[in-house]
């Protein structure tokens, strides 16, 4: 290697390590420290999935509508998924940018782009190429797609798995039964988002299963429809549960259906057959919204050891989210509900930032609950739970009692120069601020927690530390030599 490529490669670091620290000044945080920092080509984020591929570990991004410059092809493209290489996190690797939907006039922030994204290795899913891995994901508002992306860096479309939709959201992929609930607008439904159920087992061959949602949903209903589906979660064959939240942000709605009757029960849309698999479903009022709906299912309960009912029990943990910049609205939090009678949930706690330990109304943008991790790592799952908190960053909850939910950690990442303003008002009396918009979080089997910024900040990759990181339980880590 001569002495012009070794100048290059220390350039490269440099600038990389010039990056994390500036990312890292000017964040406010407690037991939680970034480890790398990527700006995601300063792109609006939503939604990050972390899949292990071999001995690489390989972060998927779906962003906002939008269009940004790709320095990768030298093109302006719409927003669509990152692919970012995070095998060692501190040096996070864009590797390349799958162009989505452009933007369209209506839908706000969400229209256009790509902004849902789930992924599957064939070695999981029963009828794939075993060597391959895949990758599911919206494509603006009007379809869901299946892409090839063993390698990376060069990801190929495999198909359209359906197309003619009016808006789509945040699905779920079983990777060891290959059932996809694709969230979808689709002809004829009366609402934008219901769930359409595929079989994905062989992602190159698409089946379709049904069509579900709500009764007064389905086309030829008639009164009030409830409100979209926005993102459900399935505990597959072995729990035999897939949990729907209903209605982002107010009159939210929470269903508990059952997974083997909604999969081989009657198919045709009518109220009875739409009923059929519900276990519970709850109603709540018009401040408390349903955006992610997670199960943490056979909690020990330390306090009632020594009972002797009630030791062990099922909870589910509601998030709301906050749609309104700087407060104008009622403020979504996390809701834990007592669902071990399924048939009789029961709100047990709540959980939220306090606003004053942040002057967080007035600090610009949204403030209040988006969505919790959905990855259920054993090293946090039942332990501690992420929330991402739009201008208040990143909270670790301790879960271990869902009765007495504890903060014991935050990351409120920096802004920079690529941070987009947020606003209020219109026209003359619109006021407009520069604020971190924390979408979303996730986190990996490695226990790293990755959260994307709406507001076109990045990716910051984080580790839990100080007297937070005892509560997770790393012995469950999986083994890689990237880990410190």
């Amino acid at each position: 290697m001569g002495w012009k490529r070794y100048a290059r490669l220390g350039s490269v670091l440099c600038g990389v390590l010039t990056l994390a620290m500036a990312a890292e000044r000017g964040a406010v945080k407690s037991n939680m420290e970034l480890v790398g920092y990527n700006d995601l080509q300063a792109r609006s984020a939503y939604q990050p999935v972390i899949q292990r591929q071999g001995e690489r570990w390989i972060a998927f991004i779906g962003h906002h509508g939008g269009v940004q410059p790709n320095p990768l092809s030298g093109q302006n493209e719409p927003n669509g998924t990152s692919v970012v290489d995070v095998t060692d996190p501190k040096h996070p690797k864009y590797l390349a940018h799958i162009p989505g939907e452009g933007k369209t006039a209506e839908g706000g922030g969400d229209a256009g782009g790509a902004s849902m994204v789930r992924a599957c290795s064939g070695s999981d899913l029963p009828h794939a190429d075993k060597s391959r891995f895949y990758l599911l994901r919206s494509y603006g508002n009007t379809a869901h797609e299946m892409w090839d992306v063993t390698d990376p860096a060069k990801p190929t479309r495999l198909n359209v798995i359906v197309s003619g939709l009016r808006d789509t959201h945040k699905s779920w992929w079983e990777c060891d039964t290959g059932i996809a609930y694709l969230v979808s607008g689709a002809p004829g439904w009366r609402t934008n988002r219901m769930a359409q159920i595929y079989d994905l087992s062989d992602p190159t061959h698409p089946v379709f299963i049904r069509n579900f949602g709500l009764p007064g949903q389905q086309p030829g209903a008639r009164g009030q429809t409830p409100g979209g589906l926005h993102g459900p979660i399935s505990t597959g064959p072995k729990g035999n549960r897939v949990y729907f939240p209903y209605d982002n942000s107010r009159d939210g709605i929470l269903e508990i259906v059952d997974r083997d009757k909604l999969l081989n029960g009657p198919k045709e849309p009518t109220d009875e057959n739409l009923r059929y698999p519900m276990i519970s479903r709850v109603d709540l009022p018009v401040d408390i919204g349903a955006h992610t709906a997670l199960p943490l299912l056979q909690v020990p309960m330390t306090d009632f050891a020594k009972q002797r009912d009630g030791k062990v029990k099922d909870f589910l943990v509601l998030v709301g989210e906050t749609v309104a910049n700087e407060c104008r609205e009622y403020r979504q939090m996390v809701r834990f509900f007592d669902i071990t009678t399924e048939t009789k949930p029961v709100g047990v706690s709540t959980w939220t930032v306090p606003e004053a330990s942040g002057n967080f109304c007035g600090a610009g943008g949204r403030f209040g609950a988006h969505s919790s991790n959905e990855n259920m790592t054993p090293i946090y799952y039942k332990r501690v739970l992420f929330i991402a908190n739009f201008n208040a960053g990143v909270r670790a909850l301790d879960v271990r009692d869902p009765f007495r939910p504890v903060e014991i950690g935050y990351y409120i990442p920096a802004v920079t120069d690529k941070t987009d303003k947020r606003c209020v008002g219109q026209g003359a009396e619109q006021q407009c601020k520069i604020a971190i918009q924390t979408n979303n979080v996730e986190v990996d089997d490695r226990g790293y927690v990755y959260a994307v910024d709406r507001a076109n900040t990045g990716m910051h990759i984080l580790e839990l530390a100080g007297p937070a990181r005892r509560v997770a339980d790393f012995s469950q880590a999986v083994i890689s030599s990237a880990r410190r």
